[in-house]
């Protein structure tokens, strides 16, 4: 009986896993989305609002790291891609996968610049400029409504355990690719 309590429970553990990871799971309609969704994280993804700068969840984390699309659990970003703009919002050279994003021309405010999408659930992340640093020289200055961190403990727990080897060399605090530059 224990062997199949312990059974059962490893199982249930690898069907939690496959739901998390699953890409093909549909994006939710708009009335879920409002009742799943925080008030911020609706204006940001669905309408398109900007929040606050140094006043949200990852614009100064540095641990390491997966930046999910908080909508579908797509991984977008990675800790290691993450710096420090000054600008006060999670701040990436460049994402996991261009395939995931979109980008569209953005002339709201009388500016020119590039807004950032995710393909699967069409969420407003952000914007993208060119004035980050080397190797890429762009900036993803990207919304922490709009993604969801999980930490590099967590990564197999929800599904995204492919992308662990891309940490073997990081710490368990702050990470060198994760430093303050400009």
């Amino acid at each position: 009986m224990i062997i199949g309590l312990v059974f059962w429970s490893h199982t249930q553990g690898q069907r939690k896993l496959a739901v998390k990871a699953n890409p093909n799971k549909s994006v939710p309609n708009d009335t879920e989305l409002r009742t799943r969704l925080s008030k911020e994280q609706y204006r940001v993804t669905r309408e398109g609002a900007t929040e606050t700068p140094f006043q949200n969840a990852y614009w100064d984390n540095h641990q390491p790291g997966i930046y999910v699309d908080i909508i579908t659990g797509e991984p977008l970003f990675s800790s290691l891609d993450k710096f420090d703009s000054g600008t006060g919002w999670p701040s990436f050279t460049k994402p996991i996968s261009k395939e995931k994003l979109v980008e569209k021309r953005d002339s709201s405010f009388g500016v020119e610049r590039m807004e950032v999408r995710s393909r699967k659930s069409d969420s407003h992340l952000g914007h993208v400029f060119e004035d980050g640093p080397p190797p890429t020289g762009e900036r993803y200055s990207i919304n922490s409504a709009a993604v969801r961190f999980i930490p590099v403990g967590k990564l197999q727990e929800e599904g995204l355990g492919d992308y662990l080897p891309l940490f073997s060399g990081a710490e368990s605090g702050d990470q060198r690719s994760a430093s303050k530059r400009r």
